[in-house]
């Protein structure tokens, strides 16, 4: 029987309240907060994760996030199958899941978390946790994130919802990514996909407006979800099996 290591100080007791509209079956979700000033120089070891090169150097913020994010990982895995696996990082930054297993990795300021599902039930999975930006930010950014079309819908709505349309946009087209890369095997990029339609209950629909495959064409639409809590947004984007 594997004994899970302690949490370390930095982090608080696993979360497994689901945040989004729609719980996903067979799937497991977990979440933690974090805190980088508490994270302790022997925390990985403590924690039994390995920390590549790129974390060893980085500063306390990005290691706290990277540790906080395995964690969920391993304890998510270990709730789905009973397996202590912690994803390594691959050539392409993306995790490296077992085989059979599909999953997402998401940090932001302070929270991170992980869901995870086996391949029998879901194909991809891609979640993105994103800090609602502010009007004048998302003003600045909205040209590099939205579509002309994207544009052009949002010119309808009003200034306080352009922070939560622009976070959302951004955010769910990087959760699509993270479902959809693992599939698929090419990058693309903020311009390939656009946000056709979405709800305040935490309903999104979404378009590729690029070839990625011959079965992921320009055109296709996919639906996706949100939620947003204490500032922050979270995004999910799930294909089923």
């Amino acid at each position: 029987m594997n004994l899970t290591p302690a949490l370390p100080a930095c982090c608080t007791a696993l979360d497994s309240h689901w945040p989004l509209p729609t719980v996903l079956p067979d799937t497991v979700l977990l979440g933690t907060h974090f805190d980088p000033a508490r994270l302790l120089g022997d925390d990985f070891l403590r924690s039994a994760i390995e920390a590549p090169p790129s974390i060893q150097r980085s500063v306390a913020k990005r290691q706290a996030e990277f540790l906080a994010g395995r964690i969920c990982a391993r304890a998510a895995l270990q709730q789905l199958e009973g397996s202590s696996v912690v994803p390594a990082i691959g050539e392409d930054r993306a995790p490296i899941w077992p085989a059979h297993i599909c999953g997402s990795i998401t940090h932001s300021t302070g929270h991170a978390a992980a869901i995870v599902a086996n391949k029998q039930h879901w194909r991809g999975l891609g979640m993105d946790l994103e800090n609602l930006l502010s009007t004048e930010r998302a003003e600045r950014l909205a040209g590099e994130i939205l579509t002309p079309a994207e544009m052009q819908r949002m010119a309808a709505a009003s200034r306080e919802q352009l922070a939560l349309w622009v976070t959302l946009t951004f955010s769910v087209k990087e959760s699509l990514f993270k479902a959809l890369y693992p599939i698929v095997q090419q990058r693309f990029y903020f311009e390939h996909a656009e946000v056709l339609e979405w709800t305040e209950a935490g309903q999104v629909r979404l378009r590729l407006l690029t070839d990625l495959s011959s079965e992921w064409r320009h055109g296709t639409e996919l639906d996706a979800q949100f939620g947003v809590r204490d500032g922050q947004l979270l995004s999910l984007v799930s294909i089923q099996a």
